[in-house]
């Protein structure tokens, strides 16, 4: 039994839902159905992408999915004979900065290539999904697809990249195409090549079989990079969640510790229905572990667009400067610049 916890009694609103009070159970048809891209691209499309005319690599990536979109939907309709005798199927890598429409490229290729030919979805959500079938089950399931997309590739797990790896070589020999995303850090050893030498040590052939394609830009979300999340008041938080019967309300570490008991690959689901998402007592997150299960909970958030309003008495830093200079830097990186875009819309709604 948990014991008290003043905080968390605080911040319990009596007209107020609770994500610390819903334990999601995601049957196995659900997590394959999802992998499709988020509600925040679901109309993302080649003709709703603005490239900046100041970084012409923004164009070039556009075109060379436009080119692969066309490639892969002319295999769905090629005799069996002909895909026996093809090249490999393509394989695209968009390397480059936060916020600079590598997502919404990816997303504009899958919805190019069609709802049924796609799966689209993030490096975590794929290993989740091994965790949940099994490797065999999984490469069997994504098999039935022409393209497999991977947003946000990660390069900081040798586990997991060794698990991606296999996958995606496995794909590859079935004929089935592949697109990745990744966020490379400025001034990071990564930046401009392929990866990080530790991808390409662990995966030399795999990263073969992938054209590069740079993704020059300024980061749309913000132009500067954030430590903190942007905190209100906390009474300004209960009373926008007060005015939104979609909206939960929790205490920030009560919440944390749930995350610990619900896998990452309910997180979503966490979310069914949720409009709003009011946080108390935030503060600075002190164990890597717990900050990495938030990172996920963010990135779920910002997948579906809910807005989020988080209170505290100061603004501080939610991550340590270990954190953000360590071998996980750019997961947090990439969670403070969608945190800071959802947090605005939250603000928003409030004011």
């Amino acid at each position: 039994m948990r014991p008290a916890d003043p905080g968390a009694a605080a911040a319990r609103h009596p007209a107020a839902r609770h994500l610390a009070d819903r334990r999601p159970h995601v049957p196995t048809d659900r997590l394959l159905a999802e992998l499709v891209p988020p509600r925040h691209f679901a109309s993302a499309s080649f003709e709703s992408y603005v490239p900046d005319p100041a970084f012409a690599s923004q164009q070039v990536a556009a075109d060379r999915l436009r080119a692969v979109a066309d490639e892969v939907r002319r295999e769905r309709t090629a005799s069996w004979l002909r895909r026996r005798r093809r090249a490999e199927p393509p394989a695209v890598y968009l390397d480059g900065g936060f916020g600079v429409g590598k997502t919404h490229l990816l997303a504009a290729l899958a919805h190019a290539v069609g709802p049924e030919a796609a799966a689209y979805g993030t490096f975590v959500e794929y290993t989740n999904l091994v965790g949940a079938l099994g490797f065999g089950a999984t490469v069997d399931a994504l098999a039935t697809h022409r393209l497999v997309a991977i947003d946000e590739f990660e390069l900081d797990d040798p586990g997991d990249t060794v698990l991606m790896s296999r996958l995606l070589r496995e794909l590859a020999d079935r004929g089935v195409a592949l697109a990745a995303t990744s966020n490379t850090l400025p001034g990071s050893l990564g930046e401009g090549r392929f990866a990080a030498e530790d991808f390409l040590r662990e995966i030399q052939a795999m990263a073969d079989r992938f054209q590069v394609l740079r993704v020059d830009g300024e980061d749309y979300r913000h132009r500067a990079v954030v430590t903190a999340g942007g905190c209100v008041p906390e009474e300004l938080v209960r009373a926008a969640v007060a005015a939104d019967p979609g909206a939960t309300l929790d205490d920030f570490g009560t919440l944390l510790r749930h995350l610990k008991e619900v896998h990452p690959s309910r997180y979503g689901a966490l979310l069914d229905d949720v409009t709003l998402v009011g946080l108390t007592g935030v503060r600075p997150i002190r164990q890597q572990s717990t900050a990495l299960r938030f990172v996920v909970l963010v990135d779920r958030l910002y997948d579906r667009d809910v807005p989020v309003l988080m209170g505290a008495t100061e603004d501080r830093q939610l991550f340590s400067l270990a954190m953000l200079r360590g071998g996980y830097r750019k997961k947090y990186h990439r969670a403070l610049s969608r945190l800071g875009s959802l947090a605005e819309q939250g603000r928003e709604l409030a004011a």
